[in-house]
């Protein structure tokens, strides 16, 4: 079974953190990219975005996460990588996507993060709710 990329509500500092901290012994890596998707206090006709819930059908969204996984370590030159997804409810100012690239030059890091960020915006079946005060919305990925 496919680890599971997921993480119940926001994604903290501290995991954050934790995360770069554990691949300071790998002498190999010369290079970490890091995307990091914060909910934005969007307006959807007048009224701001406070929260987005978010779901998945998280089976297939990890069993697809697996296959990018391999597709991207046998076409490039990276060492580790690493992708969070938030589930539930994510307030605005708050971390729901982790996407963490090394590699042992910067080059190779830069290009895969920026490919893996739209393939999981593209290719996983995660969906996000606007929430305002007075309405819900479902998102659409930009």
């Amino acid at each position: 079974m496919a680890k599971s990329i997921f993480v119940d509500g926001a994604i903290s500092a501290e995991f954050i953190g934790n995360s770069i901290a554990k691949h300071q012994s790998k002498t190999r890596i010369g290079a970490h990219q890091i995307f990091l998707g914060q909910v934005r206090a969007d307006k959807i006709e007048g009224e701001e975005v406070t929260t987005i819930d978010y779901t998945s059908y998280e089976d297939m969204a990890n069993a697809k996460m697996l296959e990018i996984r391999e597709d991207i370590f046998e076409n490039n030159a990276i060492t580790c990588m690493h992708v969070y997804h938030s589930l539930g409810k994510v307030k605005t100012g708050e971390i729901c996507l982790f996407v963490f690239v090394s590699s042992p030059h910067r080059n190779e890091s830069q290009v895969v993060c920026k490919q893996l960020v739209e393939r999981v915006k593209n290719e996983l079946p995660i969906w996000g709710k606007e929430l305002t005060a007075e309405s819900e919305n479902w998102k659409v990925n930009k």
